[in-house]
This record gives structure tokens, C-alpha cells and sequence, in this order.
């Protein structure tokens, strides 16, 4: 047999292929990762994207960061540790700076759940941490409407804040085209309406993963960010092995036309061919936290498989489906083509929209997840139930050809593979 390691949760699982079994692994390249993350992100602030100095702005009496929840692996440390020493040697203390954490549609953190991303060294050095709840009115300020139509509600204590800054990761993303920038703020911290128009554009053709200046929902998320204010951003860009390769700092489109092409250079991998079978591991945890995470590894799988094959989608999901909102969704549908139906002939929910991504892909081949969830809640959710691998390989093998070509994506949300050097 020949074994492949497969992150899954915190730990690992092995894939097991016969030895006569042709496949390909396929990854990115070994990107040579930052020696010093925080250094990285030091020098970044010293040479922002745009020129302008966090030390150029009028000199705040508060300052908000908005941070991400425990579903992204966010380098947090290495981002906010030289950002609070800058704005320390600006002379801003540790009292006058809130850390907002950017829940969007998620449950909101609790206190206990803090220390899961931000080192007890920044918890317990005088800042103020909040977690952001979208539907918590009384935390919100209406701010106008997008040209879009999308009505602007945002989290009270960010926005009142003199300096408003968003820290996160830069990378593709499976229909906002690619995360970074404001987006921290414009879809983390804002309301339920707000969110739930935006992802509305879900349905456009040009609401995609790579795709950034034509995506209707991403260009409705720099207008939202507008209407906040976002002052300034701080991103990485991280490898397969979630380790920093680059940071930029800066104006937050700034830091978007200079980040985008570093992320498609650290992300994409050409392949020349479409495969039987896929085999897709999230790359473990907090990427595979839940089911709803996990679809984002479905999307790239399906980038190279082919119609009517098969992706094994490897995924823990300890937190369950993740959405309480797809799950309901789900409950009186019987098959895909119900799914879609539904959801287009519905009211925009967030939650549903899982829903429809996994059905749209579904219509054109076969999803097998190997997870800890129940397999009743997988069948209801019309996925393919597997206990372990062996027992998903067989059930692929069922539905292949002889000899099937057979792909391996170790690090499937980290990876985009394009056939034939397509363009996304």
C-alpha cells in the first residue's frame, strides 16, 4: 500500500492507496515561509503599500482593531504584536485600543474562548476585547446604503473608534473572490441585514473564487468599507502549513492590488488534467472545525474533477454542521435539484447558502465525507456518509471507471488548482 498523511482536526489521518494505484499529489510549492513573522509585519508597517505611515494619521484618543474569530487561522501574535508596539510608539496606550472580534454571521466568542486566538500577553495588557454579535441591535449604527442597495449596519464600538484598523489573512475565497482588506469590518462586523444582502450576489456568475474587480459581492464589501471608514489594514498571506510568506500593511486597497497577485502566486498550482476521483483534506483544523468551513475545500476540489466523478472531502468537523441555519434549511428538501429550487425561490438567509453551494456542485459529481459527524446528519444534508477512508475509496471506486485517475489535495483550501493554466 502506499500511505499519504492527511491533516484532519489537530492531529491526522492516513490515506491508504494500492500500490498499483496512478495518482498525483497535487500542492503548492514549498513557498519559503518569513523567518520572523513579526519582524514581517514590522517592516511592513514601516513601508506600507500606499506610502502613508500609520504615524501620518491625527493622532487618536481610541483606537479599534478588528480581528478574526477562531474559524481562520490567523497569525495573531505575529500581526498585532509590532502593531501595538507601533501604536505604542505613537504614543497611544494599551488602554485607548479595543480588539473587536469579527463573528459576522458566526456565534459570537465568549471570554473563556479568547485565549483560543490572542496570546494571554495580549489579553492581559490593559486592551479592551469584544466579540461582535450580528444580531445585537443596540451594538449597531445604521450607516446608509451601498450603491448596491445593501444597507450598512456596523458594530457601534468599532465605528466610534478615531482610528479603525482590520487585521486578517489575504487568500482566495470560494464566492467573495478573495478575503483580505476591509472585509475584516465590512462583512465581520457588521449586522444581520447587511450581511445577508451582500451574499446575496451569490448567485451571479462573477461571485466566484478568484475573481475580485468584476465580483459584484466583493465590490459591494469595498463600498461597505467605505461607508465604515476603514482606515487601515494588516494582512497575511500564509502557505499550505498555515506559515507567514508575506505582509503588507497599508491603505486597505492598497493592501488588495498588492496582496492578490502575492496570493495567487503562493495558492495556485497547474495541473493538466481532470480527474476521476479527488480526494480533499481541508488541511486540518480550524478549516475543517465544522462542515460549513469545510465546503471551501469542496469548491477547490471540484476545480479538477471531473463530471460525474467523485471528491472525498476530509474533514473532522468536530463543531458539527456549523449553521444552524443551513440544517433547518435542509430538513424538507429531498435532492439537489429541491436544494436550488429553494434557495433561489427564498428570501436570502445566510446559512441556506451552504446549501446551495454544495447542491450547484453536487448537480455535476459526487461528495463522500469522511468525518467524525453522524451519518444520518450527513444524509440529510444529501452528502455521501464514510466512516474512514478505506470505506470512502470503496464507495469511489464504485462509481469509477476502471482504473480511475486519482488526485490528492493535501491542503485543499489552500490550494487552487487550475487545469491548463485557466484563469481565475
Amino acid at each position: 500500500m502506499k500511505n499519504i498523511r492527511l491533516p484532519y482536526g489537530k492531529s491526522s489521518t492516513t490515506l491508504k492507496l494500492p500500490e498499483n494505484a496512478s495518482f498525483d499529489v497535487i500542492s503548492t510549492k514549498d513557498n519559503v515561509t518569513h523567518p520572523d513573522p513579526v519582524k514581517a509585519v514590522g517592516d511592513a508597517l514601516s513601508a506600507p503599500c500606499d506610502g502613508k505611515l500609520l504615524s501620518s494619521f491625527p493622532l487618536p484618543q481610541t483606537v479599534a482593531i478588528a480581528i478574526n474569530d477562531k474559524t481562520r487561522p490567523v497569525p495573531h501574535y505575529a500581526l498585532l504584536k509590532p502593531l501595538i508596539t507601533y501604536l505604542n510608539s505613537m504614543g497611544i496606550s494599551n488602554s485607548q485600543i479595543i480588539f473587536v472580534i469579527a463573528s459576522g454571521t458566526h456565534r459570537p466568542m465568549r471570554s473563556d474562548e479568547f485565549p483560543e486566538i490572542l496570546p494571554e500577553e495580549l489579553l492581559a495588557n490593559g486592551h479592551t476585547t469584544l466579540a461582535h454579535d450580528c444580531d445585537k441591535q443596540d451594538d449597531l449604527k445604521f450607516l446608509g446604503d451601498t450603491p448596491a442597495g445593501t444597507p450598512v449596519w456596523v458594530n457601534k464600538y468599532f465605528y466610534a473608534a478615531d482610528l479603525r484598523i482590520v487585521i486578517g489573512n489575504l487568500e482566495p475565497h470560494h464566492f467573495m473572490g478573495f478575503s483580505g482588506g476591509v472585509k475584516t469590518a465590512s462583512v465581520g462586523l457588521c449586522g444581520q441585514k447587511t450581511i445577508q444582502h451582500n451574499h446575496a450576489f451569490i448567485t451571479h456568475p462573477d461571485a466566484r473564487l478568484g475573481c475580485y474587480s468584476e465580483n459584484p459581492m466583493r465590490q459591494d464589501v469595498e463600498e461597505i468599507g467605505k461607508l465604515i471608514g476603514v482606515h487601515y489594514a494588516v494582512n497575511a498571506i500564509l502557505n499550505k502549513d498555515k506559515k507567514l510568506v508575506h505582509a503588507l500593511a497599508g491603505a486597505p486597497l492598497a493592501v488588495m492590488a498588492a496582496g492578490i497577485p502575492l496570493s495567487r502566486s503562493v495558492c495556485q498550482v497547474p495541473v493538466d488534467k481532470q480527474y476521476d476521483i479527488v480526494i480533499a483534506s481541508c488541511g486540518g483544523h480550524p478549516k475543517d472545525i465544522n462542515l460549513y468551513q469545510a465546503q471551501k475545500a469542496q469548491t477547490n476540489a471540484s476545480l479538477i474533477t471531473k463530471d460525474g466523478g467523485t471528491i472525498i472531502l476530509v474533514a473532522q468537523c468536530p463543531e458539527g454542521v456549523g449553521s444552524q441555519g443551513y440544517w433547518e434549511f435542509m430538513q424538507d428538501v429531498k435532492d439537489n435539484n429541491g436544494a436550488i429550487e429553494k434557495f433561489t425561490n427564498t428570501p436570502f438567509r445566510i446559512g441556506p447558502h451552504k446549501a446551495f453551494l454544495f447542491a450547484r456542485i453536487a448537480k455535476r459529481l459526487n461528495t463522500i465525507v469522511v468525518s467524525d459527524m453522524p451519518d444520518n446528519t450527513i444524509k440529510k444534508l444529501l452528502l455521501t456518509p464514510a466512516k474512514n477512508l478505506p470505506k470512502a475509496l470503496h464507495l469511489a471506486f464504485l462509481n469509477s471507471p476502471p482504473d480511475p485517475s486519482i488526485a490528492v489535495l493535501p491542503h485543499a483550501v489552500a490550494t487552487v488548482p487550475l487545469v491548463n493554466s485557466t484563469k481565475l
